[in-house]
């Protein structure tokens, strides 16, 4: 089982080939814009040029251009190459980057000041992100560990504990739990600036 992994919900435009839990070619950009110049050129770049028998795509919350530009492209990839497409929530590739160590939170930077923040690390790896602006997270947010883009900003407010950034990475899909699998349908987190997609083909 081959499978291509997308992740352009941020700042980075990382795809990966995984076959039978492992990485076998990946391509990891910072890019903050441009995703849709560079998605697939870099899958068409891969091995077998970037096909696989399954797709799994970062549905979000994050950039609503980047979460659109990725799922767009697993759906029309899912339909002609006729494989299944599976999503993942941005929040929880961060979270088992850092290895999904013991009561963690993740708050990533979600635009009209606002963040998407959710904890990580207690025994629910599937926990859904919340939107809240940047006050409201830095009561909320309890745990000594946060890692992500807002990390330090949220630290700094907080005036204790530990930050660390972690952008999300199409290779750590292949240690993502089956069970954290959701519908390839974007998922922004609050009201979108844009008219979402909401049906797959």
């Amino acid at each position: 089982m081959r499978v291509l992994a997308i992740e352009t919900a941020t700042a980075a435009c990382s795809i990966a080939l995984i076959e039978h839990g492992v990485v076998i070619e990946a391509v990891h950009e910072i890019v903050g814009r441009g995703h849709a110049e560079r998605l697939l050129p870099m899958i068409a770049s891969l091995q077998y040029g970037g096909r696989a028998d399954a797709i799994c795509v970062d549905v979000g919350p994050g950039s609503f251009t980047g979460i659109r530009v990725g799922v767009a492209a697993a759906r029309a990839l899912g339909f002609g190459w006729e494989v299944p497409v599976d999503g993942y929530v941005s929040l929880a590739l961060i979270a088992v980057s850092d290895g999904l160590q013991s009561d963690t939170s993740v708050a990533i930077e979600g635009g009209h000041g606002e963040l998407f923040v959710a904890r990580y690390g207690t025994g629910d790896s599937s926990e859904q992100p919340r939107s809240m602006g940047f006050d409201a997270a830095v009561e909320a947010i309890s745990t000594r560990r946060v890692i992500g883009n807002a990390a330090p900003r949220l630290i700094a407010a907080r005036g204790w504990g530990d930050a660390l950034v972690v952008d999300p990475d199409a290779r750590k899909v292949a240690e993502l739990a089956k069970d954290v699998l959701v519908p390839a349908i974007p998922f922004y987190g609050r009201q979108a600036d844009a008219v979402p997609m909401t049906t797959q083909p």
